[in-house]
């Protein structure tokens, strides 16, 4: 039972004029109070009365004010993507839907989706999937959800995997450091159909969303998904093309000032990073060339700040930072690493 102040409370009609029942009937149906809430179909208790017509227009204008007061940011447009989710259709065809009216059944979920992101459940996990490079993934709480920029590393890493000729008898291949729900792997191994993909992580159950995705996209026998922490999963005579990581990289006192959809339901150890939030980084500079291939290349997602001090430590591990990449906000986010000597 969702609480009446929390978005929208029920909306009865009313008996009386406007309602369903026999004028002046009721308790609440005298004087100036009754005359309002039959005016806006408002009733505190149904008492066998029925659910007030609810347009598509309204739907999404109560939803928007009760999001914002919760401090969700761009509210119209969350609930335009809950309601278009509950309702099948594309989020633009509600535009041409806006005098239908909801069933009952449609407007308690609703209500209940508007509560959920109001107490700032990820829109994600209430839909249950996220759209990556144009692929739907499922999300849940077992793994980081893939963000826009992360986009940007995948199709950085499957752009060179194209140029990456194979020398028989072995195939391209690459290995996703810390691989989530799999959205980069997926990826890489959709866009490169000849590329075998590794896909490695710490978490069993970040893995089993892994594994569901693959399966979702077809590529589930070009993806090996090995439990372990990091590179220790791997076997002695694995070799890559291409390393690809977005790992933690959030400095651990930094945590708790997110956002609460990322500090709440987002999994706490594919944040952590440790003091500074380059623990990871350390840890690939330091360990990566003995699994990469000469000519291969290492490419590593980082946080706002991170650029020149993961510089000076790929440059003290040896290795030749070729490029920083920019994300869509021109912040610095990607570097791409080869080995010294190549």
């Amino acid at each position: 039972m969702i609480a009446a102040e929390e978005w929208p409370p029920p909306f009865y009609l009313a008996p009386g004029p406007g309602g369903h029942g026999p004028p002046g009937r009721g308790a609440r149906g005298r004087g100036w109070r009754g005359r309002a809430r039959r005016r806006f179909g408002l009733c505190a208790r149904p008492r066998g009365r029925s659910i007030a017509r609810v347009t598509v227009l309204e739907a999404i204008q109560r939803s928007a004010e009760f999001l914002a007061k919760k401090g969700v940011d761009a509210p119209r447009l969350q609930a335009e993507l809950l309601l278009a989710h509950l309702l099948q259709l594309p989020r633009m065809r509600l535009y041409l839907s806006f005098e239908r009216v909801l069933a009952a059944g449609e407007v308690e979920a609703l209500r209940g989706f508007i509560t959920r992101r109001g107490r700032r459940e990820p829109l994600q996990h209430i839909i249950g999937s996220v759209s990556f490079c144009g692929r739907e993934l499922a999300v849940n709480r077992q793994a980081l959800i893939p963000r826009p920029e992360t986009e940007l590393l995948a199709e950085r890493g499957w752009m060179f995997l194209r140029q990456c000729a194979p020398v028989p008898p072995r195939p391209v291949t690459a290995l996703d450091f810390g691989t989530g729900s799999g959205g980069v792997a997926i990826v890489l191994a959709c866009q490169c159909p000849a590329a075998e993909i590794t896909a490695v992580d710490i978490s069993s159950a970040a893995l089993a969303l892994a594994r569901e995705n693959a399966a979702r996209h077809g590529v589930a026998a070009r993806l090996r998904l090995l439990p372990g922490d990091g590179f220790a999963a791997l076997p002695p005579d694995a070799v890559f093309d291409l390393i690809i990581s977005n790992p933690p990289y959030v400095p651990s006192g930094d945590i708790d000032r997110l956002q609460p959809e990322v500090r709440d339901y987002d999994p706490r150890a594919a944040l952590d990073g440790g003091a500074d939030g380059l623990d990871f980084g350390r840890r690939l500079a330091a360990e990566a060339a003995r699994w990469l291939r000469p000519a291969g290349r290492l490419m590593v997602e980082f946080g706002d700040g991170q650029a020149e001090r993961l510089r000076a430590i790929y440059a003290a591990q040896n290795w030749v930072v070729e490029e920083i990449v920019a994300d869509y906000t021109q912040r610095p986010r990607i570097l791409i690493a080869r080995r010294a000597g190549v």
